[in-house]
């Protein structure tokens, strides 16, 4: 029997958070380092499959099947495509900086009335979500999936509603409440596409009989499985729409402005860098194959949908006077872009969905924790309290750029790369989209732009005269994300020659194919 990797690298992180949960409260240092090093063990695991992983190979690899709820169907199913090996390795790499960047930020609040905060359980609480998340990208069977899929909110729920930096700009009474209304919003949001998608998993079982998404796929694709037109799309509707939530897809959004704004900045980057994946991801992996023909019939409406978020997801950051929730409504357009290219049905368009996936989660992390550091300085998130610091602190001001820059897609930096091929790839089948998408491109360089001017340039404000420059732990936490940011904009080959096969596959699902170009190449 071989060692079971898959289950190994999810098992890892949460039995980490059962540890770290059950340190001495008098012991916080030493939970922060044995959260450390259990992210990094994890991350190592995730390398080992990344290594083992054969583009060339099956579609599921690494497989693990056991007997689960056998009345039912159930199985206990693991395995892992190119686009999964892909996130599982970002959430690895993404959770030892979250857990370095957010190093005090469960330390207690030394206020009037001493707050106290459980160091332990803000660091088991992210290994608990880093488990949940990976076996998501793993799980084969549809409930297995499903479970962990809901699972996730709790922790998510504390992370946000437990911890925050909002007491810098009002009284603690407040900030708490605050926070109360971004977590129960998070939760109830999520809930609600839960539930839905839970009536879609039993309508499936009752028409599949089973929940294997690889025994349901292939008897779709011989012909032994026949859905009824009406009963794949309504299936379908409760799948996506539980996945629209998470993404999140206009008009379901609402819920990730308030959930980080008031969150800290290194659980904000987990909530939209990590959690927040899982839904795109999906889209691919459950409603296109398990629902081809619902996927095609519905996809004129989700690239309309898509098309909203990047436009007023854009359209709303430039005009945020908060940098987190300048962020958010960032991050609300470049997941509409993701979802546009996942729909667009081309080659190009999944590659680069895929690719972004990766890409935003790197940009968003490296912008988002150097906001957190200097929102930390400060204590105010207001962009108008800010001014001229890349006068006193060059260094955080430039990593700030940088992060910035990848935001808006600059030639050279990762996202580049894929938000072309998500154009090119819509272009090809949907013109008319593809060129309303381009001026999200435009949108983003004001609001990016404009966010550095206003923060960094021009004259030095008092209250920032003495701020000072990044840390070594911060920097430790910066540096590795902005060369990942450059590497990937120049050389993108090592992410999309492990998604591109599963990319073809998926295409193959939904029987389609790239459409011929309108002139044909010289020869």
């Amino acid at each position: 029997m071989s060692f079971p990797l898959l289950t190994a690298t999810a098992a890892l992180p949460a039995l980490g958070a059962v540890a770290t949960a059950a340190v001495p409260a008098a012991r916080r240092t030493a939970a922060k380092w044995l959260a450390l090093l259990v992210s990094l063990a994890t991350l190592a695991l995730g390398i080992v499959i990344l290594v083992r992983f054969d583009p060339g190979g099956d579609r599921y690899q690494l497989t693990e099947s056991h007997a689960w709820i056998a009345d039912f169907g159930v199985r206990y199913e693991l395995g892992v495509d190119g686009i999964a090996v892909a996130l599982i390795a970002l959430t690895a790499l993404l959770i030892p900086f979250v857990i370095l960047a957010g190093w005090h930020d469960a330390d207690p609040l030394e206020t009037g009335n001493k707050r106290w905060r459980p160091t332990q359980g803000f660091f088991a609480l992210i290994l608990a979500v880093e488990a949940m998340v990976i076996i998501s990208f793993e799980a084969t069977d549809v409930f297995l999936f499903y479970i962990f899929f809901e699972a996730m909110l709790i922790p998510m729920y504390f992370l946000i509603g437990g911890f925050g930096d909002s007491a810098h700009e009002h009284g603690d009474e407040a900030a708490a409440t605050q926070r109360s209304y971004a977590a129960v919003k998070f939760l109830l949001y999520n809930l609600v596409g839960g539930l839905i998608m839970l009536a879609a998993v039993i309508g499936l079982y009752v028409v599949a009989g089973n929940f294997s998404l690889a025994e349901i796929a292939q008897a779709r694709a011989n012909g032994s499985l026949h859905m009824a037109t009406n009963t794949e799309r309504w299936l379908f509707l409760g799948f996506f729409f539980a996945f629209a939530v998470k993404a999140p897809l206009w008009p379901l959004h609402t819920w990730l402005p308030n959930a980080m704004g008031e969150a800290t900045a290194p659980v904000a980057v987990l909530i939209t860098a990590v959690v927040d994946k899982v839904g795109t991801f999906a889209m691919l992996r459950f409603c296109l194959q398990l629902f081809p023909n619902a996927s095609k019939w519905a996809t004129p409406v989700i690239l309309v949908l898509a098309v909203i978020s990047i436009i007023y997801g854009a359209l709303l950051a430039v005009g945020q006077r908060d940098i987190k929730r300048l962020v958010a409504y960032a991050s609300i357009s470049h997941f509409g872009f993701i979802v546009l290219g996942i729909f667009a049905m081309t080659s190009q368009g999944q590659s680069g969905a895929t690719l972004y996936m990766v890409n935003h989660g790197i940009s968003t992390a490296a912008l988002m924790l150097v906001a957190g550091f200097l929102i930390s300085r400060r204590g105010s998130r207001l962009i108008a309290d800010y001014g001229g610091v890349q006068k006193v602190a060059p260094v955080l001001a430039g990593t700030f750029l940088i992060g910035s820059l990848a935001t808006l897609s600059l030639p050279g930096l990762a996202p580049f790369v894929s938000e072309f091929l998500v154009l090119v790839g819509t272009f090809s089948r949907y013109p008319a989209i593809g060129i309303i998408a381009t001026f999200g491109i435009v949108l983003a360089a004001l609001y990016t732009l404009v966010l550095y001017q206003r923060t960094m340039t021009g004259p030095v404000k008092p209250e920032v005269a003495s701020m000072p420059d990044l840390r070594p732990r911060e920097l430790l936490v910066v540096a590795p994300l902005i060369v990942l940011l450059i590497f990937l904009g120049v050389y993108p080959k090592p992410v999309t020659d492990i998604v591109n096969p599963s990319v073809k596959q998926t295409l193959s699902d939904v029987h389609k194919k790239d459409p011929k170009p309108s002139v044909e190449a010289a020869k």
